[in-house]
């Protein structure tokens, strides 16, 4: 074989490879109906879930017990947990470990390597946020309680011993009223932290998930012989995932002038996947899935997802609401087994429909 045989080989070789990473997608035309049905179906389903429990708790005519929502929102922290492990991992590892990609994406675990680094970027920002909260949280105390300067009696400059017994009386009602001030601010600091950790968590969460949100909802409309057991997999997926989402805006406690926030935020998650699968509907001919851009940027795209929801469900969702937010402390251990128990609940149920989506 002379030299322009073999370049000639390595072409194409080269084009083959190149060919299969521009393969398209899997759209054959198949139940066209059914696809347009996903837009507003999806949309239901997604703000059925996290509409829901803000609906349940802010309106009057919804008396819902508490247990109610103590389940619901530890079944849907379990979602969320299983949604970063199982959809996000996996999906982000079928793309970034395909075989068309070549090195270097075939020699190591990308995957792996972006999610670890969005939890470090995470848990990074989490961490100055927390400390500009506790200062934030600090000053506002103090200037709320300021502490009144010591008035203190010199007893070596009062001659009479009733004097000396008052100033003496005086000090000590001074101590007892600045122990009690700096309890309450401690207090209020841990308390006006607790908030506003729990609305911080919120905001991850939504950026987490709505992200995610964008390629569920193209890759369904674009999917093709799997579709019907895809779409009745996702479905399910947005309702429990908006449930889940849903009952952590409900339960936590938004300033008065933020009030609207969570429901803009659930509306942004109930419109994003829909609107994905609108756009997947357009270019359903032309947007090639299989492609290296579209695998490389989904499988990016899914594994920082999936290291934001990992830390998240980690530290704030299974640490914090079990054992740092203080809720247990007086609860006895058949409360905390039962949240335990709707937790694991929600996973397993997540897990399971990551079988087909």
């Amino acid at each position: 074989m002379n030299r322009y045989e073999q370049e000639y080989t390595i072409l194409n070789i080269i084009q083959r490879n190149e060919d299969e990473c521009l393969a398209g997608n899997d759209y054959n035309g198949k139940y066209f109906v059914a696809r347009i049905t996903t837009v507003p179906v999806l949309f239901i389903l997604s703000a059925l879930g996290a509409f829901a429990p803000l609906v349940a708790m802010y309106t009057q005519k919804f008396k819902v017990p508490s247990y109610v929502f103590f389940a619901i929102k530890f079944f849907g922290s379990g979602v969320i947990i299983a949604t970063g492990f199982i959809h996000l991992m996996a999906e982000a590892n079928a793309s970034l470990t395909n075989t068309c990609l070549g090195a270097p994406f075939t020699e190591y675990p990308f995957t792996e390597a972006i999610a670890l680094m969005a939890l470090y970027l995470i848990f990074f920002f989490d961490a100055v946020a927390h400390k500009k909260l506790v200062e934030k949280a600090a000053n506002m105390s103090r200037l709320e309680n300021p502490l009144q300067p010591s008035d203190k009696i010199s007893i070596s400059r009062c001659s009479s011993g009733s004097l000396s017994v008052l100033s003496a009386t005086k000090n000590t009602d001074k101590e007892k009223h600045s122990g009690n001030e700096n309890e309450e601010n401690k207090a209020h600091i841990k308390s006006f932290e607790k908030v506003y950790q729990k609305i911080l968590n919120c905001i991850v969460l939504e950026c987490g998930i709505v992200l995610h949100s964008i390629f569920v909802g193209l890759s369904l409309t674009i999917s093709g012989d799997e579709f019907v057991t895809l779409y009745i997999a996702i479905g399910f997926h947005q309702f429990f995932e908006g449930l889940g989402l849903g009952t952590r805006f409900a339960t936590t406690q938004w300033p008065p002038g933020k009030k609207y926030v969570p429901w803009l935020m659930s509306l942004a998650y109930s419109l994003t996947t829909p609107l994905a699968a609108g756009i997947g509907l357009i270019v359903r001919g032309s947007y090639p899935a299989g492609s290296r851009t579209a695998l490389i940027v989904t499988g990016t795209f899914d594994a920082a997802c999936a290291g934001i929801l990992i830390y998240n469900s980690v530290a704030e969702l299974m640490a914090y609401d079990l054992i740092y937010s203080g809720d247990f402390e007086n609860s006895s251990m058949n409360q905390l087994l039962l949240a335990y128990f709707f937790l694991a609940l929600g996973a397993l149920a997540m897990a399971i429909i990551g079988k087909w989506a």
